[in-house]
């Protein structure tokens, strides 16, 4: 088995549970890690997790990133590497994207921001690596999951236009209380982008744009009660994909009853402006603590009628808590949003795939049977 360098860009919690899943299920695809990152004590913490953790002897080394641009270290190790895995803030997308293409290095990233997103496409047009953009958890598995409904209803009711296309994920936790009912288990940046960001939409078989946080409903899944609301980013591209095929299509992100009911009157105190984002942070942060534990909750569904005219759904959920992966224990969100990272490295290397990939383009059996998704995603 041919040895496979790989450059994980951010030593954070997604970066190292990715590290650990690639280097604990080595007979998958043997790897040699690089951990790049700004700060050498996330440095040196992260190689230390991940070689504690791992099972087995593990090939983990660390990379001092400057904050902008290259330098002649992290140069010299990305002429080594076959794939960047991106887990840096969204902002530093284009940057890691263009030091992949100036590498001839394959790459993946996790954010849902739309610009840098189409900063990466127009980068990656005739590239002759892979561009895979979007693949975390949501946008991410949530959308290649519904591809693989909408194929199986296709399949099974002869029918490739179809009524309704839902996607729901949500990070939650087993304890919430008043008045907030949630507890941040991620990046809470990330939290105060999509919920004031606009969220893609397909209503009436076209795209548009909506306000988030505008479409909160009650629902059940697995005997269990959530609320859903509009975010934004975790469509990823299946509304321009599916845009004339399906009436309906949308993403909500799932939280606790009474969560966003606190959320709406928080942002009535923000006024509208340029660092309303940073402002629900912080407000946030004042008021909501972060924890470890934590539980994943992912829904899907395709709605149509079959040949005879009768309505039918075909659905799947998911509730995936905290995994053992080696020695270690990863967090739900840790783990459920790098084993999709951690399949699009094992992807693009087999699969040899050039230029940009976006979520709706990735065969979902080749995905969803892949060893690191299914090690984590388990019926």
């Amino acid at each position: 088995m041919t040895t496979k360098t790989i450059f994980i860009a951010g030593a954070g919690g997604i970066g190292q549970a990715a590290a650990l899943i690639l280097c604990e299920y080595n007979s998958i695809m043997d790897v040699t890690i690089y951990l790049g990152d700004i700060n050498e004590n996330a440095l040196h913490n992260s190689r230390t997790f991940v070689i504690h953790g791992c099972s087995h002897e593990a090939e983990v080394h660390t990379v001092l990133m400057p904050k902008s641009g290259s330098s002649a270290e992290l140069d010299d190790v990305l002429t080594k590497c076959d794939v960047i895995l991106d887990c840096l803030p969204g902002s530093q997308a284009p940057r890691m994207a263009k030091l992949a293409l100036d590498n001839r290095c394959h790459y993946a990233n996790l954010t849902e921001y739309v610009q840098e997103t189409n900063d990466i496409m127009e980068l990656s047009k005739g590239a002759d690596t892979a561009f895979v953009l979007q693949t975390g958890l949501a946008p991410g598995f949530i959308n290649v999951l519904a591809c693989q409904l909408y194929n199986k209803f296709k399949a099974e009711y002869d029918n490739d236009t179809l009524d309704q296309m839902t996607m729901k994920v949500g990070a939650v936790t087993p304890h919430a209380l008043a008045p907030h009912y949630y507890a941040f288990t991620w990046s809470p940046i990330g939290v105060a982008t999509e919920y004031l960001k606009d969220a893609v939409v397909v209503k009436d078989y076209k795209t548009l744009n909506i306000p988030a946080l505008s479409g909160r409903e009650t629902l059940y899944i697995n005997g269990k009660e959530y609320e859903d609301n509009f975010t934004s980013g975790g469509a990823a591209d299946l509304p321009s994909a599916f845009e004339g095929k399906i009436k309906d299509l949308d993403y909500k992100t799932l939280r606790l009853p009474g969560h966003y009911e606190w959320v709406d009157s928080i942002l009535k105190e923000i006024p509208e402006g340029n660092d309303r984002i940073d402002t629900l942070e912080k407000t946030m942060l004042d008021q909501v603590p972060s924890v470890e534990d934590d539980i994943v909750v992912v829904y899907a569904s395709v709605t149509g009628k079959d040949s005879n005219g009768r309505l039918r759904k075909i659905e799947k959920a998911y509730e995936v808590a905290p995994s053992k992966v080696g020695n270690k224990y990863l967090r739900a969100i840790q783990s459920t949003t790098a084993a999709p990272l951690c399949e699009m490295a094992r992807m693009m290397i087999e699969k040899n795939w050039k230029g940009t990939i976006l979520q709706s383009q990735i065969d979902p059996e080749s995905f969803m049977n892949g060893p690191y998704v299914s090690a984590i995603y388990k019926d």
